[in-house]
């Protein structure tokens, strides 16, 4: 998606969109209710962290709707990192930070010590749940008192088999309907970016760095309320579900 006057980021966003929906048909349904929990407890100009945050979906969406927001978004991904920074090019509310959310410092790079919003989506469940539970204890010294977390993500009760399995088989199906429909998948998405003259070097990168794919844990979203509590937060529940998807929320 590079032409000759120079690359359509616009474009990168889109295709990374379509992607991401591929997974998800109710993607956008879950940035709304993300972002009226938002304005609901720390109002219209929130300062945000954007927590591994690809291509800066959530930024996007928050700037959008909150003209007078501020995002800083922080990711390792270097092919990401690029559609982001060109995306954002210029736009003095936005600031991306290179950081491995497993480095016990990372939060050192940020130009902030407090926000009011820690935001993530479709992100942590690359993390095992030991250094997802310390994550979340560096996110609880971050969120300012009276501010939020969410994590929109998958999050499986392993209590209900029946119900994983019967979801599961339905939502492949409706995916493989939309493959054999011509929809990118993630791989045909990264042979994209691989072959692109501008996001090739960095995509060489992210897989040195990641490999195919890095697959963690997805533990329940009781467990995820759970250690956010103990790790500080004063609240922690879901306000909003799919059958394979869930959307939690953290008050400190």
């Amino acid at each position: 998606m590079t032409t000759g006057t120079g690359t359509d980021w616009a474009a990168w966003q889109e295709s990374w969109d379509r992607q991401q929906e591929w997974y998800m048909p109710d993607r956008e349904e879950r940035f709304r209710i993300m972002l009226d929990m938002v304005e609901a407890l720390v109002g219209k100009a929130p300062r945000v962290l954007d927590l591994a945050c690809g291509t800066g979906s959530i930024t996007a969406r928050l700037l959008a709707r909150f003209p007078e927001a501020t995002s800083t978004g922080v990711d390792l991904d270097p092919a990401l990192l690029a559609i982001a920074r060109g995306t954002f090019e210029g736009d003095g509310r936005v600031s991306f930070v290179t950081a491995d959310l497993k480095d016990p410092d990372w939060t050192a790079r940020l130009p902030y010590e407090s926000y009011d919003a820690v935001l993530t989506a479709t992100a942590l469940h690359w993390l095992h749940s030991e250094p997802l539970a310390a994550l979340y204890g560096q996110v609880a010294r971050l969120v300012r008192d009276g501010g939020v977390f969410m994590n929109a993500d998958h999050m499986i009760d392993e209590s209900t088999p029946r119900i994983n399995a019967a979801e599961r088989a339905q939502r492949h199906a409706r995916m493989d309907q939309a493959k054999a429909d011509g929809a990118l998948d993630w791989a045909d998405w990264w042979q994209l970016a691989a072959k692109d003259p501008v996001l090739a070097e960095p995509t060489a990168r992210r897989y040195e760095i990641y490999g195919e794919h890095a697959d963690g844990d997805m533990p329940s979203a009781a467990w995820h309320a759970r250690v956010l509590r103990e790790k500080g937060f004063g609240e922690a529940r879901p306000v909003w579900c799919s059958p394979s998807d869930t959307l939690l929320l953290a008050v400190k």
